[in-house]
């Protein structure tokens, strides 16, 4: 088997990552594997892509934008201030919803540092997810957050999409009824049924609030589903940016304000798993070697 790795950029719109600006290329990996094989006695050869994608450390808009490269920084940042491997506590987060309400513009005004109004994007597919470092209350975090971009149009969420998540933000498009409707019919049950983690954190989210005069679906309608569901609430509109930071923030301060989940994430902690389930080998080891 061959691994052989080449980068290019690629501006197509309909490419499973939309930044601020379509007309600013993205930034890809693509991971060629090729194996040969034999059958019946003819060689064929077969490639396989993978896309990995390379986080924006920054505006996706800006120049400045900074991708962070096998370890290392490309360009004049340093890497006290963007290293994804410099912080206290690591939380995986996830966004749930039907297709269409956002969740992939929701998650991209959060990673954005930019402010100017995000561009619409179209329904993607996949599981995506993207990082980002935060600071809350003196704390430095960072945030491996899970998108479903398109997969639950086709059932095909798992188990595996829930197990270890620490908070859970549960999507809806204040102008289609149906998709508030759905959050606590089918949405919320599977959290219920899949989520690992007792102590989750779960927030509401009603999105598209730029459309206000679409409305179909009241503040008060959604306080009172995230107060029967037992989760944080707000509203906010990932094209113009209104109450995303926000959202985001509050989230990772109530995770950090459940110990469960804090040790769960911890650098430490897990650093000291880690260490003695390397000396619990080594005895073992030793023991067999004596």
């Amino acid at each position: 088997m061959k691994l052989k790795m080449k980068m290019f950029t690629r501006q197509d719109p309909n490419s499973f990552l939309h930044l601020s600006h379509p007309s600013k290329p993205s930034l890809f990996y693509t991971l060629e594997r090729e194996r040969e094989r034999e059958t019946d006695g003819q060689q064929e050869r077969e490639t396989k892509h993978h896309k990995i994608q390379i986080f924006l450390m920054g505006s996706s808009s800006s120049p400045s934008a900074t991708p962070y490269i096998n370890g290392e920084i490309k360009g004049g940042w340093k890497r006290s201030q963007i290293s994804p491997t410099s912080y206290d506590y690591s939380f995986k987060i996830l966004v749930i919803g039907d297709s269409g309400v956002g969740k992939s513009s929701l998650l991209l005004s959060f990673i954005s540092s930019s402010e100017d109004p995000l561009q619409d994007i179209s329904p993607t597919i996949g599981v995506d997810f993207k990082m980002k470092m935060l600071a809350v209350e003196g704390k430095r975090l960072k945030l491996t957050i899970w998108d479903t971009a398109g997969q639950e149009r086709f059932g095909t969420l798992t188990s595996s999409y829930y197990r270890g998540a620490h908070g859970i933000i549960l999507v809806y498009d204040v102008t289609r009824r149906e998709t508030f409707t759905n959050l606590s019919e089918i949405w919320a049950r599977e959290v219920d049924l899949y989520s690992t983690n007792p102590d989750c954190v779960k927030i509401l989210v009603g999105n598209k609030v730029d459309r206000d005069v679409e409305r179909a679906v009241t503040v008060e309608e959604g306080m009172a589903l995230a107060k029967e569901h037992g989760c944080l609430f707000y509203e906010c509109s990932a094209r113009t940016r209104a109450n995303v930071q926000q959202c985001f923030k509050d989230l990772s301060l109530k995770i950090l304000d459940k110990p469960g989940l804090l040790e769960q994430g911890s650098v430490v902690v897990k650093r000291q798993i880690l260490k003695e389930k390397q000396l619990s080998l080594k005895k073992r080891s030793d023991n067999c070697c004596s």
